[in-house]
């Protein structure tokens, strides 16, 4: 007789630490194409306005329609998170805007570029982040951290081989072979995550338990810690939408790049060391947590405020090289920000209204951030976007403070004790 048939304990903890690891690697490739499509846009810009006859106004007012959506809907997302099956969630999310990639690349003019593009694409993509984020949550407990920050690297990788791809692409193909070529990836990729991704143990339980809405915003809703994370983030999403939107092209009109130059070197520079932030953010803050409950804010409030200079820095350098440096270390310290985005803040919200709180704060996040787009847009016909760039150092700066005033004020009354669920 094995050991495991006499304690089928370390068999079951084998099978279940084996199960979570797979679940990092189908969602890592979901989040890779969720990411990589949002930045299809941004890579093919000029492409699409010259195509299109739109102006700058208008392919900004596309990206913030997007934005705005997304912050709209990710609430109801999040609540539905914490309702319904985490894996169909993610399944579904994954197929709508795949197919609403698919028919951006047949859009010809401005309408219906904001229905598959703004409306199509940006409700699918809400619906994906709040549910895998509370999936990852509940297999993962003391690697939280380090399980979250791999998957954060999707979002790095996807835009910068979008921001290569699909430029290179759009220069060889046009512009709506870019959204094909991603959109149909989605639709293959769907299908896969569909027969093997498993909901975790625990919420699949909880299920039956419906968690009513007014539950969920009493609990939600009287964190200060929850609130002022949020609203950190969304100083954060308007920094990255308004640099991911405008640098390609930032890039390609001062330095006189070519269309898939300007969009890998505008991506590549930034995320190769936001990589290396967000792993050494997420291994130290693991590392860390046993010790000091507080490690995962400490952690986002020196990403935030050490990164600001280097925003500052990057619309502003006379060559090059500089602008390259300048988005390399803006890139570290988003990473070292991005590591524990939703480990923090798990800390103090209980396993049952995870996806719910995910869906708040990334709803204040992009309605906030929604406005950058056409903020950078605007500025551009005005003092230029290297100005507008460098702007959004101080943005950051009023992240960090909001940060600070959480993890000082209210943190250790907001925490929430929890057992891993490898022991449960």
């Amino acid at each position: 007789m094995s050991d495991s048939s006499v304690n089928p304990a370390p068999a079951a903890a084998r099978s279940f630490s084996s199960r979570k690891w797979e679940v990092i690697v189908l969602l890592w490739f979901a989040f890779f194409l969720n990411q990589g499509d949002r930045q299809i846009y941004n890579s093919v810009l000029p492409l699409i306005g010259a195509d299109l006859k739109l102006d700058a106004i208008q392919l900004g007012l596309v990206a913030t329609i997007f934005t705005v959506l997304y912050g709209v809907l990710v609430p109801v997302a999040g609540y539905a998170g914490d309702r319904f099956s985490r894996k169909w969630m993610v399944v579904a999310s994954l197929a709508i805007f795949s197919i609403g990639t698919v028919f951006t690349g047949l859009a010809h003019g401005l309408i219906l570029l904001v229905v598959f593009r703004s409306i199509a694409t940006g409700a699918g993509e809400a619906f994906y982040y709040p549910a895998a984020n509370a999936l990852i949550g509940e297999y993962h407990h003391q690697s939280r951290a380090r399980a979250m920050a791999i998957h954060q690297t999707a979002n790095y990788t996807g835009v910068v081989v979008s921001g290569f791809l699909a430029a290179w692409i759009g220069e060889k193909w046009g512009w709506r072979a870019s959204f094909l070529t991603f959109g149909f990836g989605g639709v293959l990729w769907a299908l896969l995550v569909a027969w093997r991704l498993k909901d975790a143990p625990r919420a699949a339980k909880s299920l039956a338990l419906r968690v009513p809405l007014r539950e969920v915003c009493a609990v939600v809703l009287r964190k200060p810690t929850v609130i002022l994370l949020a609203l950190a983030f969304g100083g954060m999403v308007f920094v990255h939408i308004g640099y991911m939107t405008w640098m390609p092209t930032f890039l390609r009109e001062k330095f006189q790049l070519s269309l898939a130059n300007s969009g890998f070197s505008s991506m590549f520079y930034h995320h190769v060391l936001a990589y290396a932030g967000v792993l050494f953010g997420g291994w130290l803050s693991d590392r860390m947590a046993p010790r000091r409950r507080q490690v995962r804010m400490e952690i986002e409030f020196a990403g935030l405020l050490l990164g600001a200079p280097f925003i500052m820095l990057m619309g502003s350098a006379g060559s090059l090289a500089l602008t390259y440096a300048a988005l390399a270390g803006f890139g570290f310290f988003r990473g070292l920000y991005d590591s524990n985005l939703m480990a923090a803040a798990f800390d103090v919200i209980p396993p049952r209204y995870r996806a719910s709180a995910t869906g708040l704060i990334l709803s204040l996040g992009f309605i906030i951030g929604s406005a950058a787009p056409l903020v950078l847009g605007s500025m551009k016909s005005g003092m230029g976007l290297g100005v507008g760039l460098s702007s959004l150092g101080a943005v950051y700066l009023l992240s960090a403070a909001l940060v600070f005033v959480a993890m000082k004020c209210f943190f250790q009354r907001d925490f929430h004790h929890e057992q891993a669920p490898e022991l449960i």
